[in-house]
């Protein structure tokens, strides 16, 4: 604002004051109520906080003038329900448009025409058009600029060591620091980023601790979510202006901030995604004649060949596809009580107002009926419960109102798609206190399965509330500590890595084939050969392509060239593991966690079915572990088979039938859906006590037809956390013969399963595993 100013008096120009402010859930009462005095000319706000100013009487009518409608980062936005819910507010907009320009109270505007414009920005976004209509909502043209990536890039892989596993910790933490300072003494400025926020706070404290000469309080800093706003804002305004030698942040800096300072930034293990490592990029090289300068340091064998295809990917633009949420009963819970808070609505109106959306363009009649009968209180039992109706329904008339009283207060007080989050207090069933969990782990929990918490084993027994039961476990973990914190490989970057994976087992046939005909030489020349390929196609340095060629050379030589996982080839090594007395199955597929989650489900649930007890089961990016007691027996193919495109939606649902991820969604959706008050009357309800009622209420959910939050809930699993369409492209190539199944058999883990026959290990024993691991497949192949 005060350039623009400047800049019209030095032109002779006067201009008019803009009025600018901010609104989301933090903004004082004195704030907002000055807003209504002098309305600002823009206004910054959060898609909760729209939805509320559309419901609201007096600053509803200062909406009627809204002519421009900015979404920035609006791929952060598309995929998660706040999307889904900013997509509805902005159809709401468009009928309060629609009220003043036609001078009827209820018409509606014309959806082609537009009253206002609606403009989306991201750097990094895929489907473009598809985002488009997203933005644009349904029946409305609009226009794509794409010009993503006229940026210039200098991105490369770096393993700070020759090989990973044999390298002992102190050796990789001090080769890894080396390399961290090297770079930040060799830039004015370097932004790092971690995988998680103690990450952050560990890698700048052993910077402070090992070169206390080169960083202080002064010229380094943090920054993450669970610091104050404070100290945040302090680290941003120091970076902006260029006094940081290097700040360490987990995602909290990925978004909407430029910093014309920042030279270089490094990525600590793989992002996950494209569009990840792009935006975590485009932090530095904030100037037209400045390349974007990213390092990805690899400090985990299993993460080699996905940075590598990670970052040519990332040169090239092709950015992972975002999967958008379809008919999402919970954010439409959230605007139908909205809704009715403004006037009384028919169905017809309601639904033609909430087809506009893209998010819900193929929503049923009977879809929007399950959510009127829920909040109507229509379901028997519910008022029992202290479930009460929130809006009125006429069956004759089909139309839908307020019912008054404290409706306005618990869509002002409880509305909004971000949920509350806790932790959750492990005891033994002795009532022993062990520890704590957070509540996205807990998830990952099912009854059985064998976790590590405080340096001991402990064996999942049932979950009360907050409370979680267990029992003392000889056997080793199979839920690693840290899942809850690991981010989901993409679908497309692991299709990606899978070809990646078919072109060097073709090289490596090619070369020996050559070899055999005495056109080349021994099998070290032809190592030679295609580390040097690898760093000719790739960004990546000579550690990492040796390391990359060594996995495949082993792998062949314990298993063979068919043992290999290609985007055409799944394979599962079967282990008899004497210590522990269970038969492993290693399932290499390689499409990602959401795949492999839903995938493995399916395949449990199905061994279950055929009395099979107490199996274990593990997911992880590269494929995922089945534990069974060693006396099982299982037809594999027939199992696999069974799993067809027409039934796969159906396994899952009863998969995830008294799982702790079903319970833990639907404690969400039913706080979205103000089944569960988290606020009322001045009073707070702990997520604890949130999920405590869901326990109980879903019970009572479960015996009502398509009862509306459990529907969401399956559906929310299934579509968007599954991503079953993905899994269904699998299904079609497996029923084609497009892609086969491989089973092997080895008493130890290949070299592509270490990462899976490592899981829940922490980092020390982890490596001594995959030492031990690796010391038997050398063995073998001698």
């Amino acid at each position: 604002m005060q350039e623009m100013q400047a800049l019209a008096e030095e032109r002779g120009l006067e201009v008019q004051e803009i009025r600018h402010a901010i609104r989301h859930g933090d903004v004082s009462a004195q704030e907002k109520a000055r807003m209504l005095k002098k309305t600002p000319h823009i206004l910054n706000t959060t898609p909760e906080s729209l939805a509320i100013l559309l419901s609201s009487p007096r600053f509803r009518e200062k909406l009627r003038t809204v002519r421009w409608v900015i979404v920035d980062e609006i791929h952060s936005l598309a995929a998660p329900k706040r999307g889904v819910h900013l997509s509805l507010s902005l159809e709401r907009l468009e009928e309060l448009k629609g009220e003043l320009q036609e001078g009827e109270i209820h018409s509606s505007v014309d959806p082609a025409s537009g009253s206002f414009v609606r403009i989306g920005c991201s750097a990094t976004v895929e489907p473009l058009q598809e985002v488009a209509d997203f933005l644009a909502g349904n029946y409305r043209p609009v226009q794509v600029v794409d010009c993503r990536f006229s940026r210039r890039f200098d991105l490369r892989l770096l393993c700070p060591v020759p090989d990973l596993i044999l390298a002992d910790q102190k050796e990789l933490s001090d080769r890894l620091y080396e390399l961290l300072h090297r770079h930040i003494q060799e830039h004015r400025s370097t932004l790092i980023f971690t995988n998680s926020r103690n990450g952050a706070e560990r890698v700048l404290f052993n910077l402070k601790q090992r070169f206390p000469q080169s960083y202080n309080a002064e010229n380094s800093a943090c920054h993450h979510g669970s610091m104050g706003r404070e100290g945040r804002q302090d680290t941003e305004s120091r970076l902006k202006q260029g006094l940081l030698k290097v700040v360490c942040s987990s995602t909290s800096l990925e978004l909407g901030i430029d910093m014309p300072y920042i030279d270089l930034v490094l990525q600590i293990g793989s992002p996950k995604s494209v569009a990840a490592l792009l935006q975590r990029f485009g932090r530095g090289g904030h100037s037209l004649d400045q390349a974007v300068k990213g390092r990805i340091i690899v400090l985990d064998r299993e993460e080699l060949m996905e940075c590598a295809v990670m970052l040519e990917r990332a040169k090239a633009g092709d950015v992972d596809r975002i999967h958008i949420p379809r008919n999402a009963l919970d954010a439409l819970c959230q605007h139908l009580l909205g809704m009715v808070l403004e006037r009384d609505w028919t169905l017809d109106e309601v639904m033609r107002v909430v087809q506009r959306s893209y998010c819900y363009r193929s929503l049923s009649e009977e879809e929007l009926m399950s959510v009127v009968l829920y909040l109507s209180g229509g379901h028997a039992g519910m008022q029992e419960r202290r479930i009460y109706p929130k809006i009125r329904y006429d069956s004759e008339t089909k139309m839908i109102g307020t019912r008054g009283g404290s409706s306005r207060m618990i869509y002002y007080t409880n509305s909004g798609m971000i949920p509350d989050q806790f932790t959750c207090d492990v005891l033994t069933r002795e009532g022993r206190w062990v520890g704590r969990l957070d509540e996205k782990y807990m998830e990952k929990l099912d009854r059985g399965d064998v976790f590590s918490i405080g340096g001991g084993a402990y064996s999942f027994c049932y979950r009360r509330g907050g409370k979680i039961y267990v029992d003392p476990a000889a056997g080793r973990p199979n839920i690693p500590t840290w899942s809850s914190e690991r981010l989901p490989l993409s679908f497309d970057l692991a299709r990606s890595i899978l070809s990646f994976k078919s072109d060097i087992l073709w090289m490596m046939k090619s070369r020996k084939m050559k070899s055999q005909e005495g056109r080349e030489g021994e099998d070290d020349d032809n190592s030679i050969a295609i580390v040097n390929w690898l760093q000719k196609q790739y960004p990546i340095d000579e550690n990492s392509a040796r390391s990359i060629c060594e996995i495949f050379r082993q792998q062949i030589a314990f298993l063979g060239e068919d043992a290999v996982p290609t985007n055409c080839r799944i394979v599962v090594q079967e282990c008899l593991d004497q210590e522990t007395g269970r038969r492993i199955y290693y399932f290499l597929s390689g499409y990602g966690l959401r795949f492999n989650e839903g995938f493995a489900r399916m395949v449990a649930y199905l061994l279950a079915r055929q009395r099979m007890s107490d199996i274990c089961m593990t997911t992880y990016d590269s494929g995922f572990v089945l534990s069974l007691p060693a006396s099982g027996k299982v037809n594999l193919p027939a199992i696999i088979g069974s799993i067809r495109e027409e039934n796969c939606e159906q396994l899952l649902y009863r998969s995830l039938q008294n799982t702790s991820l079903l319970k833990s969604v639907f404690r969400i959706n039913a706080t979205r859906s103000f089944m569960i008050l988290k606020s009322y009357k001045g009073r707070q309800k702990s997520a604890r006590h949130q999920q405590l009622d869901a326990d109980m209420l879903i019970g009572f959910a479960g015996k009502l037809d398509e009862f509306a939050v459990l529907r969401e809930s399956f559906r929310e699993i299934i579509e968007d956390r599954f991503e079953v369409e993905n899994i269904k492209e699998v299904l079609r190539g497996l029923a084609s013969g497009e892609i086969e199944v491989v089973i092997k058999r080895e008493a130890a883990p290949c070299p592509m399963a270490f990462g899976l026959g490592t899981l829940g290990a922490s980092a020390w024993e982890r490596r001594e595993r995959m030492r031990e691991m690796q010391r038997k497949v050398v063995e073998k192949n001698e």
